[in-house]
């Protein structure tokens, strides 16, 4: 072998035997979490882990594959529960029996309505009316628009909530509402890349933040749509629960360990097929074009690339992705509570799981996810023990006890999570698995 192959087989050599010896560190922490805390119990934060891991990768999409600043992460989480919400909860007769869905069609056709209006008014150039005039025609029409949608939506809804309590699901298969969850999200994120791909780094990081929060709004306020904070529960699993498995005769541990790991293998199903499928397209000439736009948009641009078509491309995949993973969680936890998504649990996380792990690298942001997630739920109970043996000792030497130790052990999660980003960034600023780009001679 020559001096030249010799090397380039070291290079790659590298990078390989790091990432086996990160991975089984990883499942050497599992197995001991496993140990201390029960099968059950690390299948269900394997279960947790592998959604995360799914919108961690669809987040490197978007930053690592992009260089877009994408904060509306909690939003898309929103859209994929509420969204799977609609289309595998059971069906609610009451609103079907009920005048609901006649007024919901007076709704729909005025929206419709509104909208054509809108469209119309783009096109008054055609009839010699522009500049200020046209500004002034599509605003008077997006104002009609507005009006005439509210005046039949307002009592639909009022409606609703007063007789039906909300709308309900359709009662179909939760894989579908898992796919509806990604399509809905794929929608809102083709309008909102229209708007605001034009921005760029921290602009476009402020819109999409405000973007996550409208989303948010939205959706806990339409409680004849989503139920609001009145939430929505039992969802059903796409694979059988632990009661229907204690009713065929397995013991309560037993039917939890079997609902869990069913439920899991499912979810690593869903993340390798995407993961096999984002993988293929980055390794080909499309992730090359994404390369060269990430690294220098401006020269990608004169060579005749469509940056913003592309960027978009990268924002509507990711949050597929995103609105995938979320309709896992809400399935899996079997609650969708619109007041229980938190900026730092739903979008800050995830953005350390890609940094730590490694942005651009979908090894290493599935490393990260799972060494994030495990990290920030083991660490409220470790908070819990380090704190009530201090207390015991402050309060031996009668220096008191420590007070309000439950909260101060949550409060610690996000201690810990800022000393593990920072550990990272000083020791691995690329990520445990930084991105290798192979450049053949």
């Amino acid at each position: 072998m020559s001096p030249a192959a010799a090397a380039a087989t070291r290079s790659w050599d590298s990078p390989l035997r790091r990432g086996l010896m990160l991975f089984a560190a990883m499942f050497l922490i599992v197995v001991v979490v496993g140990m201390v805390q029960g099968t059950a119990s690390v299948l269900l934060i394997l279960t947790q882990a592998t959604a995360f891991a799914l919108i961690a990768l669809g987040l490197n999409i978007q930053w690592g594959y992009g260089g877009l600043f994408n904060f509306a992460i909690m939003g898309f989480l929103m859209v994929g529960g509420a969204s799977t919400v609609f289309l595998s909860y059971p069906v609610n007769m009451a609103f079907w029996d009920s005048d609901g869905p006649m007024l919901l069609g007076r709704a729909l056709i005025a929206f419709l309505i509104g909208l054509a209006l809108v469209l119309a008014a783009r096109r008054v150039d055609r009839f010699g009316i522009t500049g200020k005039g046209k500004a002034f025609v599509v605003a008077l029409a997006w104002f009609a628009g507005y009006v005439i949608y509210r005046s039949q939506i307002d009592p639909a809804a009022a409606y609703i909530e007063s007789t039906a309590g909300f709308v309900g699901g359709l009662g179909l298969h939760p894989v579908l509402g898992w796919a509806f969850g990604g399509l809905v999200s794929a929608v809102i994120a083709y309008y909102i890349g229209r708007i605001s791909l034009g921005l760029r780094t921290d602009y476009l990081a402020i819109a999409t933040i405000g973007i996550s929060e409208i989303l948010r709004a939205l959706i806990k306020n339409m409680d004849w749509l989503t139920r609001g904070t009145m939430t929505v529960s039992p969802m059903p699993w796409p694979t059988p629960l632990p009661q229907q498995l204690q009713a065929e005769g397995f013991s309560i541990p037993e039917s939890f360990v079997l609902a869990r790991l069913m439920y899991l293998v499912l979810a690593v199903l869903v993340l390798v097929l995407a993961f096999l499928l984002v993988q293929r397209a980055y390794g080909g000439p499309w992730g090359r074009m994404m390369r060269a736009i990430r690294d220098n948009y401006i020269s990608a641009a004169s060579m005749g690339k469509d940056v913003t078509g592309r960027q978009l491309e990268l924002f509507i995949f990711g949050s597929i992705l995103m609105g995938i993973g979320g309709a896992i969680l809400a399935t899996f936890t079997q609650i969708f509570d619109p007041s229980g998504y938190q900026p730092i649990n739903h979008t800050f996380m995830i953005w350390v799981m890609v940094i730590v792990g490694g942005a651009g690298n979908n090894w290493g942001v599935v490393l990260g996810s799972f060494l994030i997630y495990i990290v920030w739920i083991i660490s409220d109970p470790l908070a819990q023990i380090i704190f009530l043996n201090l207390s015991a000792f402050t309060d031996g030497m009668g220096w008191g006890a420590i007070p309000e130790i439950d909260s101060r052990a949550l409060q610690a999660r996000v201690f810990v999570l800022g000393v593990v980003i920072s550990i990272a960034l000083r020791y691995a600023p690329r990520g445990l698995i930084p991105e290798t780009v192979r450049r053949d001679a």
